[in-house]
């Protein structure tokens, strides 16, 4: 959870916790995508953007990818006495826009199996538990959630994780989000436009639904290469070479959105993915200086159609590593 500072009394923790969904058998035609969108007061545009883009976003991944798309939206704010309101508000799966649209419409900013998976984060802050300094829970959240052990049951269970950070004020953190995506598979988005929102969750959406799509085609194929890339003693980075050229020599091509400064930090890959909890990452922790170099207004995460990169290769090693 982000750390906001108040001065409202404490009071009782509470934490939606939504019923289990039965699990059906893999199907990339089936996509089932979860917003978890901080709720504090600076992330006013990003859920007006969310709010009013709802059904284009819909409607665009439904037609593009001839997806069954459902809908699932998780709001969170923090822990009192930071935030008195709420910690998470869990709305479950829908397949119904205006379910969604009314979900978004409630929300307000205040205060501190089967199918493709994919949640997008949006954050402006870092969760408790990372940098000591400021931090009112600086041993993690009160609740006992530890991101990165949450992360990796996410890939466990096919859950491909976006983290979209909403600069300049994630700069300091960007390598944790990163790290929390790259363990999924998943890609860190850097956003300083609220209004570029929708083209990041269809641009993500399409792009993950391809690969998805063949990761199932050819997993038999990718199963092996990794087998092969173990028994020859051969590093992740020499894996996703391998996958990369198996795909690219059957000039395979795939949607890409364009994301120039998203691929994970040598410092996420190597190091911090590599922690075990958050109380060993805040050890390792060290926070990036904000440069005044790192976004223009002018950005956008359009999609193209090129053969697999490298950059795409790593995640599907990742993915295919990851899950049970």
């Amino acid at each position: 959870m982000p750390r906001r500072y108040h001065s409202k009394a404490p009071t009782e923790i509470h934490v939606d916790k939504p019923e289990q969904l039965e699990l059906a058998e893999h199907d990339s035609s089936i996509l089932d995508l979860a917003l978890a969108m901080d709720c504090t007061e600076s992330m006013a545009p990003y859920i007006e953007s969310a709010k009013n883009n709802t059904r284009a976003i819909f409607e665009e991944i439904v037609i593009s990818e001839k997806s069954d798309v459902r809908l699932a939206f998780v709001e969170y704010r923090d822990h009192p006495p930071e935030d008195t309101t709420f910690v998470t508000r869990v709305h479950n799966f829908t397949n119904s826009v205006d379910e969604m649209k009314n979900w978004l419409d409630v929300c307000q900013a205040d205060g501190g199996g089967g199918a493709t998976r994919i949640c997008i984060l949006i954050s402006d802050a870092p969760p408790h538990g990372l940098d000591r300094n400021g931090d009112n829970f600086p041993d993690g959240c009160p609740a006992g959630y530890d991101p990165l052990r949450i992360a990796r049951d996410m890939a466990e269970h096919r859950i491909t994780l976006y983290a979209v950070g909403v600069e300049p004020s994630i700069v300091p953190y960007r390598d944790f989000f990163m790290t929390i995506a790259y363990i999924t598979g998943g890609q860190y988005v850097p956003m300083i436009n609220a209004q570029l929102l929708a083209q990041v969750i269809v641009g993500g959406v399409r792009e993950e639904i391809t690969l998805e799509r063949l990761m199932q085609n050819a997993e038999a194929d990718i199963a092996r290469e990794i087998q092969r890339a173990e028994e020859d003693g051969t590093d992740d980075r020499e894996t996703a070479t391998r996958i990369n050229h198996y795909f690219t020599s059957r000039k395979t091509r795939t949607k890409q959105m364009r994301n120039k400064t998203g691929a994970t930090s040598k410092t996420g890959e190597e190091c911090y993915s590599k922690c075990a909890a958050m109380s060993e990452m805040q050890s390792k922790f060290k926070a990036l200086e904000v440069e005044n170099e790192e976004l223009k207004e002018d950005a956008n995460y359009e999609l193209d159609e090129e053969d697999m990169n490298f950059e795409q290769a790593k995640r599907i090693v990742q993915k295919a590593k990851s899950r049970k």
